[in-house]
């Protein structure tokens, strides 16, 4: 139960825009608190850990999760943090998100765990699977999943289907034709400076 349940705005007040936690606008532009106007100077560690924050928030996952998807980014070729990114929008409950089967990441995430979510023809209920390409993820083939989906389909979150996906909403099937490219991940982030975050740790 350690995932962020608290109030998201204030969230997004402090980290900026997170297109995955809520698709709400705050009506204050400054973060949140007594202090959250006062012009302040942020040391090398808070730029870094803010950074690492809109990560986790974003895509709703924990610490401990954060920390082993670092680590396996390490173990993979190319740019670590451009393998975090990706392994992280390859996650089931974002790529639901990202076809507009749900508003946001933390919805996406309760179709799935919900069981409405199959993944080439096999319900699979862990946000955390990660998609590959040719795979196909439809909705189940039950009438209440599918009533669901098209009340969703209706307010999507993000208005554009990234290049690496396609999705048919009149049989509510997509299909993930290859690994998200860098420039398609919706979240304005420096994934260097979270490399860097962890560098001690991990």
């Amino acid at each position: 139960m350690s995932r962020y349940r608290g109030p998201r705005l204030r969230v997004v007040r402090r980290l900026g825009d997170l297109p995955g936690l809520t698709r709400k606008t705050p009506r204050r532009a400054y973060p949140p608190g007594q202090h959250g106007q006062a012009r302040r100077k942020r040391s090398e560690y808070a730029i870094r850990l803010e950074e690492k924050q809109k990560l986790r928030f974003n895509y709703g996952i924990t610490e401990k999760q954060l920390l082993r998807y670092v680590r396996k980014a390490r173990r993979a070729t190319g740019s670590t943090g451009q393998s975090l990114l990706q392994m992280l929008e390859m996650r089931l409950d974002n790529t639901v998100f990202r076809m507009g089967m749900a508003g946001t990441i933390p919805a996406a995430r309760q179709l799935v765990n919900h069981g409405h979510v199959t993944v080439n023809g096999r319900v699979v209920n862990i946000p955390s699977y990660q998609c590959r390409p040719g795979e196909v993820i439809a909705v189940k083939n039950t009438e209440r999943s599918k009533r669901l989906v098209q009340q969703n389909l209706e307010y999507p979150g993000l208005a554009n289907l990234p290049s690496h996906l396609e999705f048919d909403k009149n049989n509510l099937t997509g299909k993930v034709n290859s690994v998200i490219d860098r420039e398609w991940v919706a979240l304005q982030i420096n994934e260097l400076l979270v490399v860097e975050f962890y560098s001690r740790k991990a």
